[in-house]
């Protein structure tokens, strides 16, 4: 039988899924707070994604994205 995992381990699965590409590029991300009750998920982008105007695409479409297909439970994903 397989055991439920919680909604935070399986955003940092997705997030992990990405991660290679943003270290190719000097950066990274990770989650801040993530609030089961709300579905809400708040991310925070780090080395040279931060700050960096690509990222905002990289966030939406990549990370974005992702979570919200592997984790459909997930209302909104917010960028700190």
């Amino acid at each position: 039988m397989q055991e439920k995992r919680d909604m935070r381990s399986r955003i940092q699965e997705a997030l992990d899924k990405v991660r290679p590409a943003l270290k190719a590029d000097g950066g990274d991300a990770r989650i801040v707070a993530c609030d089961e009750k709300t579905g809400t998920v708040s991310i925070q982008m780090l080395g040279a994604c931060k700050g960096c105007p690509l990222s905002q695409l990289d966030f939406a479409y990549a990370i974005e994205s992702l979570i919200r297909r592997e984790v459909p439970e997930v209302r909104e994903i917010v960028a700190v």
